[in-house]
């Protein structure tokens, strides 16, 4: 009985608190409960935009992954490298909040075995790709501009081609990096059927540690 009663105590507590407690101390818990739910809330955020939660699933491990890591973004002689998130979950708060809710879709496919074999990714290939790109579009290839600055690029150390093309897509708003840079970090698809700008990715011709030629060509 007297568990009960206790039982009915904390309800009557719990759903009209202000009958029971004071204001300082409702204001006080609701602030240290505020605190906790944020500092929480934070952590869990930060531990799923690192390279280690990305590639803790073997369907990026062993695909997109495996191919990052022959390219510049991930070895090169000064060190400095791109992540996973650097390129894939916007650094603005609210957009990566915006992005974290999108990526739930991205859960359910991996818990029903969506893209679970390599047969399946090549078949999603180009449909993921292009979720990505029209992402990258949409949003002013924001992410590749958070390391990269055209005002700060010095053109005596790139090649002719490189120096044409930047001058002309760079300078206005017409175009944006993704448009050409599509195969900087990943193989591409089969690209059959779709327009590259300025006749193919800069990658291929530059040839600066960016993926081999074939390593373009679809599988």
């Amino acid at each position: 009985m007297k568990i009960k009663d206790r039982a009915r105590e904390w309800w009557r507590t719990l759903s009209r608190p202000s009958r029971h407690l004071s204001l300082g101390f409702l204001t006080l818990g609701g602030f240290i409960g505020g605190i906790l739910f944020w500092g929480g809330f934070n952590t869990a955020l930060e531990a799923t935009n690192t390279e280690e939660f990305c590639v803790s699933c073997h369907e990026m491990r062993d695909n997109t992954f495996a191919e990052l890591r022959a390219t510049i973004h991930y070895s090169n002689r000064s060190g400095v490298r791109a992540t996973c998130p650097d390129c894939h979950v916007p650094h603005e708060w609210t957009h990566k909040i915006a992005r974290k809710m999108q990526a739930s879709k991205e859960v359910w496919g991996k818990i029903f075995g969506r893209i679970d074999t390599r047969e399946k990714f090549l078949a999603h290939r180009l449909e993921l790709a292009k979720h990505e790109w029209a992402r990258l579009e949409a949003n002013d290839s924001l992410e590749c501009r958070n390391c990269h600055a055209y005002r700060f690029m010095d053109w005596t150390r790139q090649i002719l081609r490189a120096v044409q093309v930047h001058s002309v897509a760079l300078e206005g708003n017409e175009y944006t990096c993704i448009d050409c840079h599509k195969g900087i970090a990943h193989r591409l698809p089969d690209m059959e059927g779709i327009p590259m700008l300025f006749g193919a990715p800069l990658e291929r011709d530059v040839g600066r540690n960016s993926f081999r030629r074939e390593s373009f060509m679809s599988e």
